[in-house]
């Protein structure tokens, strides 16, 4: 048997990764391209994308979210023009940076666009709040190209219940409400993916119960590595698969550290302290739960992480339900060896490493997420039969 070098598995990882068309199914970078003083084209210090880093680290196809973050949109009464003015980002973006970046809001038209040299931005709406409680601006978003909504975020919509995000919530509705059933045969209808990352165990359940295409959860990890109120149990991961659905696997060392992740449940009572004490200054809490998140930082978490929680995923459920969701510019912090988006190809090589077949490799790359996609639109189009 001839044995294989670390230089040849390298070259080999590359032109896997390289031939096979990437997807990422979460990113936040989407509120740069609203900046004037921003362009995609140059290579940043700052941020975890641009353009010449999701070129070297050949990202394909990306899901930009648009999001007025988490807990910070309660009360807030101007929702539809943020939303509105993100979406108008991403349109504006495909426009400045027409021969680089297309909207797609297909499958086919992610692979038609990848074919012409192209990365392909899907719109994704993160947080069911966005909609207001109003099917009519859900529709709306549907046909300004968005094509993917996530349910909740870190606090509990009217509709539907979030798992919270370092600290679990308490059940308000019991998982979905009967207009939250409404809004998943909405989807449904509309050929919209719905993607239950940040919703509580008994929301995943429900949307299972209710959905009629697969669902994804854009980007989490699994509690069974790291046991984070964000991340799925590996009944919910079970149950996402049996519906044909997808785990799109985050890279936010809180969410797959099992170490951070026992920080996180350790510091919970000073930040629920100062989630009470600063209840009426919601940028001065963020500052101080930033300062206690800091310490997290000190021992970097290994990009082999990742791979772990994919392999998770694998021996769970098989290699049809898992993909990337790395969650860019929307934490703050990423693993050693996965700063930007230039490094996704080592996800490649440590999984060519640890023996997984290129088959398999190619449907974690992107695969599983594209026909994900095509589903939700087959089922769409079912009920217009």
């Amino acid at each position: 048997m001839k044995h294989t070098t670390g230089d040849e598995l390298a070259d080999r990882a590359l032109t896997l990764h390289r031939e096979a068309l990437v997807v990422d199914t979460h990113s936040d970078t989407t509120w740069r391209f609203m900046r004037e003083d921003w362009d995609f084209t140059t290579r940043h210090d700052e941020g975890h994308m641009d353009l010449p880093r999701m070129r070297q680290g050949g990202i394909d196809a990306q899901f930009f979210a648009v999001c007025k973050a988490a807990s910070h949109a309660q009360g807030e009464t101007d929702l539809l023009k943020q939303t509105l003015d993100m979406i108008d980002g991403v349109h504006c973006a495909v426009r400045r940076y027409s021969g680089d970046l297309a909207l797609a809001t297909t499958a086919d038209e992610v692979r038609s666009t990848v074919s012409e040299g192209k990365i392909a931005a899907v719109i994704a709406i993160e947080g069911g709040y966005l909609i207001e409680d109003d099917l009519r601006l859900l529709r709306t978003y549907h046909r300004l190209g968005a094509r993917a909504m996530t349910l909740t975020h870190g606090f509990h919509t009217t509709w539907a219940d979030s798992s919270g995000i370092g600290v679990p919530l308490e059940p308000k509705h019991g998982g979905l409400t009967e207009f939250g059933r409404d809004v998943i045969r909405e989807m449904n209808r509309l050929g919209m993916m719905v993607d239950v990352s940040h919703t509580s165990e008994v929301t995943v359940r429900d949307v299972l119960d209710v959905s009629d295409a697969p669902v994804m959860a854009s980007h989490s990890g699994c509690k069974a590595l790291a046991d984070h109120p964000r991340n799925l149990s590996d009944d919910a991961i079970r149950a996402i698969a049996r519906a044909g659905g997808v785990v799109q696997v985050v890279f936010f060392p809180l969410f797959i550290d099992p170490e951070k992740a026992r920080m996180v449940r350790e510091l919970r009572p000073q930040i629920e302290r100062l989630q009470q004490e600063l209840k009426d200054d919601p940028e001065g809490f963020r500052e101080e739960r930033r300062k206690v998140h800091e310490r997290m930082t000190e021992t970097p978490s290994p990009a082999s992480l990742i791979v772990d929680h994919i392999e998770h995923v694998i021996e769970l459920v098989g290699d049809d339900h898992v993909g990337l969701g790395a969650d860019w510019d929307g934490v703050s912090f990423l693993p050693q060896g996965m700063e930007d988006c230039s490094k996704v190809p080592y996800i490649t090589l440590e999984l060519l490493r640890r023996g997984h077949p290129e088959p398999t490799i190619r449907k974690v790359l992107g695969k599983n997420t594209l026909r994900l996609m095509a589903q939700v639109e087959a089922a769409a189009d079912l009920q217009l039969d």
